[in-house]
């Protein structure tokens, strides 16, 4: 029986989040207080009693993710031993210091740095994303390709079904209205400031890119898969190249799970906050016991 570890990515916000893990944990307080002293501003203020708004921040939404996912990772240290790890767009980051590849720190350095430079890529260029619901992918992916004088492009792929769109606001309205026309239950805009997993994001790739080739990245305890490929890497070297594509690739989270689950993972456990992974991963693989930490 193998263990997957998942970390959620943006989305999975909650006001309050990581309070309980601060107030019952010395080791917590202890990571919590670190992270406020290496990102400049007391994001447990926010964090803790900031409002929805407040958390939507991208500057706050990713570092906040990603320390209740780390920190909550941390303090069950005892018996936290993956057979592999992968995390949803943001949460990769948290998958990394899960199996050592990255330390906290430096994590937590890159994942800032990726927030403001994806929040300063949203404001170059006004774009969006969509949930597309009930369509083959590959009819998705046709339509966007079909759309020439916008940017359009297939974003998250969630699970059997759900696939996210990413573009610009004219290429993604247009695309939403085609979907619907051939077939899609639902082509639901969603309330986000950006176009997250697309070419839109290729200023950001770039400022990211010099940060991450300038981290150390060491070998792992176990393989993490990697958003861009869905496939197992245990190459310092690859991984880091992966990371970078990741800003403007798709993230390919039902392949992911299928392959972990091929590759042996009969247990899937969520790290961070909410239940979006656990409750995709029973759609993607209806056998396999999924939970969280």
């Amino acid at each position: 029986m193998k263990k997957a570890y998942v970390f959620p990515g943006q989305g999975s916000q909650f006001p309050g989040m990581g309070k309980d893990l601060y107030e019952n944990s010395p080791l917590a307080k202890e990571l919590f207080e670190k992270g406020n002293d290496i990102l400049g501003f007391r994001i447990t203020d926010t964090m803790f009693a900031g409002t929805d708004e407040e958390l939507k921040q991208t500057k706050v939404t990713q570092p906040a993710i990603f320390l209740h996912s780390v920190i909550l990772a941390a303090t069950q240290a005892d018996n936290f031993k993956p057979d592999m790890v992968a995390g949803h767009s943001l949460g990769e980051f948290s998958a990394l210091v899960a199996n050592k590849t990255l330390s906290f720190e430096d994590a937590l350095v890159l994942v800032s740095k990726r927030a403001l430079a994806m929040q300063k890529a949203c404001e170059m260029n006004p774009s969006t994303m969509a949930a597309v619901l009930g369509l083959d992918d590959k009819k998705t992916e046709e339509i966007c390709a079909s759309i020439t004088d916008e940017i359009v492009v297939a974003a998250n792929y969630n699970c059997p079904g759900q696939l996210v769109i990413s573009g610009s606001i004219a290429g993604v309205t247009k695309a939403c209205e085609l979907l619907k026309a051939a077939g899609a239950r639902r082509a639901l805009m969603l309330p986000v400031g950006g176009a997250f997993h697309s070419p839109l994001m290729e200023p950001a790739r770039v400022e990211l890119e010099a940060a991450i080739n300038a981290t150390h990245f060491k070998t792992p305890v176990c393989p993490v898969y990697q958003n861009v490929n869905a496939q197992p890497v245990s190459d310092p070297a690859e991984i880091q190249q992966n990371l970078i594509a990741q800003l403007t690739a798709p993230v390919r989270w039902t392949q992911t799970v299928e392959n972990m689950t091929r590759d042996g993972a009969t247990q899937y456990i969520e790290v961070g906050p909410g239940k979006v992974l656990q409750g995709l991963v029973k759609k993607i693989s209806p056998g396999v016991e999924a939970g969280s930490l």
